[in-house]
């Protein structure tokens, strides 16, 4: 294991992690939440039952998504090459506000546009001000967990540089149990510890995650085959909660912080992180292929903010055409839908950022 000074970032393919991580965020809003009772799921029909169990299994990969941009902007923020020495609070803050900040602010303008005018919710200043402390929409409220581990990237800087790996291990274990196993599985038992002897809570672990898996190296193969086991034990760990009556407590297992999705979520940071070498000829497919990474990846954060308004567009017919599960088999449309709203999304993205004055805010 590699001391985390001695990682290059330039060995790791921060392209297709981010790639991958906006196609799941992507993908858990095409799939939504498909909430059944036992007794419906027993007189599901045969074809019902297979498109709804598939479904499962996309949303199981889906809330990937998250976890794995959480760990790649803990990468990004607290890996030794980005961090400038003798650099000051203000000048830290200074480049966040200015990165996120400016996107936030116009994509949360433009969101209060799109619930007034388009889906004509009454106006209220009211909606106004909570949309801004709390979200303008649904996806808004990463962003604010975005905020509350940029406050604290400044501690974590000084803490994973002087850190010994055996105080990592042991930080990210007091996390593990706090944000995984008491809650999800201490209901298991008869007998309950007091919640406040593990007091770290929130997604900090993951922050943390990113910039720790890269000093670890495991064979490929290996983290492919147990990423593929993590995404089937959430969809039958969902599965077994809706047969048992759950309503919407069967998607549990589906929390960004489960046991299930989060040691999927390592799987696959390890699946992905590191590059392979190839021919750098541009007729090479390698180089197109790693070209379009790198294209989607420089404007995932321009995607995450405008999807939903694109897929919103799509699935409720608002240019005069739609399309949504009930005019499609969702294991088809799931997929596809995801595809067609990430292209739409990056095109728009594109287009916006070559209007003067729209490149930094945007994206």
């Amino acid at each position: 294991m590699e001391r985390l000074n001695q990682i290059k970032l330039s060995n790791v393919h921060i392209d297709l992690l981010k790639t991958v991580a906006i196609i799941a965020a992507i993908m858990v809003h095409v799939a939504g939440r498909w909430s059944i009772s036992g007794q419906e799921l027993n007189q599901l029909t045969p074809v019902a039952m297979t498109s709804w169990s598939v479904v499962l299994i996309y949303q199981s990969f889906a809330v990937l998504g998250v976890p794995l941009f959480l760990m790649v902007s803990g990468l990004l923020l607290l890996h030794p090459e980005k961090i400038k020495e003798n650099e000051t609070l203000r000048e830290f803050f200074k480049k966040r506000v200015a990165r996120i900040g400016k996107p936030f602010l116009f994509w949360t303008g433009i969101y209060f546009v799109w619930v007034f005018l388009v889906q004509n919710r009454p106006f209220s200043l009211g909606v106004l001000v909570q949309g801004t402390l709390n979200g303008a929409y649904t996806q808004f409220w990463y962003v604010y967990v975005l905020f509350g581990l940029y406050i604290l990237t400044p501690l974590l800087r000084v803490i994973m540089t002087h850190a010994s790996q055996t105080l990592i291990k042991y930080f990210m274990a007091i996390w593990f149990i706090s944000v995984s196993i008491l809650p999800f599985i201490g209901p298991m038992f008869p007998y309950q510890l007091n919640s406040n002897v593990f007091i770290m809570s929130g997604y900090i672990g993951y922050f943390v995650l990113g910039i720790y898996l890269c000093s670890v190296q495991v064979r490929r193969r290996i983290t492919g085959a147990l990423m593929l086991l993590g995404i089937s034990l959430t969809a039958l760990a969902t599965y077994v909660l809706a047969a048992s009556g759950a309503g919407e407590g069967m998607y549990l297992f589906q929390a960004y912080l489960s046991p299930t999705v989060l040691f999927t979520a390592v799987m696959a940071f390890l699946l992905l992180k590191d590059k392979t070498s190839a021919p750098e000829q541009k007729t090479n497919p390698a180089s197109r292929w790693n070209k379009l990474l790198e294209v989607v990846s420089a404007n995932t954060f321009g995607i995450f903010f405008v999807h939903v308004i694109v897929l919103e567009t799509i699935q409720q017919g608002y240019l005069g055409f739609m399309l949504n599960r009930e005019i499609l088999n969702p294991i088809i449309e799931v997929p596809l839908l995801t595809v067609i709203t990430l292209f739409v999304s990056l095109g728009i993205i594109l287009v916006l950022r070559k209007i003067p004055g729209l490149d930094k805010v945007v994206n």
